[in-house]
């Protein structure tokens, strides 16, 4: 968002640097370590299902979807669903991020409460991803600080998704440390790889929550200029 004079979009400058940067590097870790194969020579399908096996969580299903880094898992359905380099693949980056997915699915098993707040605010968050802005510059361009004030509040909840997500995402790396640690999945050499690999999703994760808190502080700026 940029209007004409505006001196707040100079807030967003250095966000955008660490964005971009950590776009590039989550990107450019995946790759290099998709050519770094794994010495268990385990594809990633393979170790979700181990880690999901040796936990209990026999019902969750592994199943492949389309897309780079679409891996994800779905709690309403209980699928771990995993790239096709991933599902497929025997590299480093295949079974760490099917480690971390698997993180997620443990979190659900054991009632994670960050996990549960994140999917408890997600609707009002959409919405707020979806209407804040254009309810924001209505009210600024027809000088209505309730519609401005009503914006800032909807974009306060997608802030706060944001937040929630931090903690979501670190204990989900943690959780696949642990797995790909406790039992040879990976050797302890590789570790190091997989590391990389997760620190700079988790780089992403920081960037979009700082890129929200700063987009947030400006509405604020903006609005209160209006007074």
């Amino acid at each position: 968002m940029f209007y004409m004079g505006d001196a707040t979009f100079l807030l967003l400058i250095p966000v955008l640097i660490l964005a971009f940067y950590a776009q590039s590097k989550v990107k450019g870790n995946y790759k290099k370590f998709l050519k770094v194969q794994s010495s268990v020579n385990m594809s990633g399908s393979e170790v979700a299902q181990t880690i999901l096996s040796r936990n209990g969580l026999d019902h969750v299903k592994v199943v492949p979807v389309e897309g780079i880094l679409t891996d994800h898992y779905d709690p309403r359905v209980n699928e771990v669903r995993l790239s096709k380099d991933v599902f497929y693949g025997t590299s480093i980056s295949s079974v760490t991020i099917a480690a971390h997915e698997c993180g997620h699915a443990l979190q659900h098993a054991s009632k994670y409460a960050p996990l549960l707040i994140r999917a408890s605010i997600l609707p009002v968050a959409n919405l707020g991803s979806w209407l804040a802005f254009p309810m924001f510059i209505a009210g600024l361009l027809f000088s209505m600080t309730g519609l401005m004030d009503i914006g800032i509040i909807l974009f306060a909840a997608a802030l706060l998704f944001h937040l929630v997500t931090l903690p979501v995402e670190y204990n989900a790396s943690q959780r696949a440390y642990e797995q790909l640690n406790d039992r040879i999945i990976i050797y302890p050499e590789e570790m190091k790889g997989a590391r990389e690999v997760l620190n700079a999703a988790a780089l992403t994760y920081v960037a979009a929550t700082l890129m929200a808190l700063v987009n947030l502080l400006r509405l604020i700026m903006l609005r209160n200029s209006r007074n």
